[in-house]
């Protein structure tokens, strides 16, 4: 690959002009196993929408590269295309990622280890390391993907999966739903607990470990099922995303675009932000960082101590690329029911 120059930040796609289900594991986008090089991470969905890229990675119509590098531009149309994903989460989702873990300068985001020499790295301390990178993004107590603390935070754990399975089949008769996804969830975080010396869950943690495991049965379930199915993740289907970073054969997207219900899976096991201090069995709640009830703090901190600490004192295109992907960030954050933006915009490097 070429060497890249730096770029200016494009401002974010909008939402889909149809957004209605749709064949998306189609004869454009066939599935191709990862070649030696391609990227793939912690997150199911995106590791099959590079999966089921176009042939040529430059064709217009890909979802996302096979390469697993792309803009955050082409990850946000990649989600709403091939999940049908709600645009404002789309981008709340993608500017978080790309400011913790992308190039800033080049405008590039790997959706697993670190991306390529592809044009020039921030200066460090930034990081720049995909999203395995724990502690960003990627956190602990996945579902499929162990703690970072045991070696590899980002390839598919059978034995993972096949907790899953079994609390699909106590729980949800067999499909993974929204039950499923409370009990497994508060599950998970009992075992990081108590296996895990450095087990985190403060902070963004605390918001994605939640509307992670929402995405599923929203996500991944045919647009096609209603009623009584709808909802409803059967294990074939669920082994194709987890396991096989595929589409199940015909699948449709989801009949509109979707959100995220992280608050839904939470109010069944409430569990407050903390981290393990001193080794296991030893959780200590931390609200420092804010978390899934505290969101505007959450922003704040994420901007002021998070990114301020990425880049302390960063000029020229850097400082630039930062506050225009910091104003995507603010514009994408959840509103109010009345539509309004409850929290206050912070700026940590100034308005210019």
């Amino acid at each position: 690959m070429s060497m890249l120059k730096p770029r200016v930040p494009p401002p974010p796609p909008g939402p889909l002009a149809f957004n209605g289900t749709k064949l998306v594991n189609d004869e454009d986008h066939p599935f191709m196993p990862p070649r030696k090089g391609d990227a793939r991470g912690p997150c199911p969905g995106l590791n099959t929408l590079a999966s089921h890229g176009n042939l040529i990675d430059l064709l217009c119509d890909q979802y996302l590269p096979r390469n697993g590098i792309a803009t955050p531009a082409q990850i946000i149309n990649a989600v709403q295309e091939g999940f049908n994903m709600e645009n404002e989460i789309a981008r709340f989702t993608t500017y978080t990622a790309h400011l913790m873990d992308g190039n800033l300068v080049t405008d590039l985001l790997s959706i697993g280890p670190k991306t390529p020499k592809t044009g020039p790295d921030p200066p460090p301390p930034a990081i720049v390391g995909g999203l395995n990178n724990h502690g960003t993004f990627e956190g602990d107590a996945s579902l499929s993907r162990a703690d970072a603390f045991f070696g590899d935070n980002h390839s598919f754990d059978q034995e993972l999966f096949d907790q899953f399975r079994n609390f699909s089949a106590i729980y949800g008769n067999g499909f993974f739903n929204m039950t499923v996804a409370a009990e497994l969830r508060f599950h998970r975080i009992q075992q990081s607990i108590a296996t895990n010396p450095e087990f985190s869950f403060a902070g963004l943690r605390h918001i994605t470990a939640y509307a992670e495991a929402s995405f599923p049965p929203i996500f991944f379930v045919d647009g096609r099922k209603t009623g009584a199915e709808a909802g409803q993740l059967d294990m074939a289907a669920a082994e194709s995303f987890f396991k096989h970073m595929m589409y199940p054969p015909d699948f449709h997207r989801p009949a509109e675009p979707v959100n995220s219900d992280a608050q839904a899976v939470f109010e069944v096991h409430p569990f407050q932000p903390g981290r393990n201090v001193g080794g296991v069995n030893n959780y200590t709640v931390d609200e420092s960082l804010g978390g899934l009830l505290d969101f505007c703090g959450f922003y704040e901190n994420f901007v002021n101590k998070t990114i301020k600490g990425l880049y302390p004192n960063p000029t020229g295109v850097l400082k630039r690329n930062l506050n225009i992907n910091l104003d995507f960030l603010f514009e994408a954050l959840p509103k109010a029911g009345d539509g309004s933006q409850p929290c206050t915009q912070v700026f940590p490097y100034g308005h210019d």
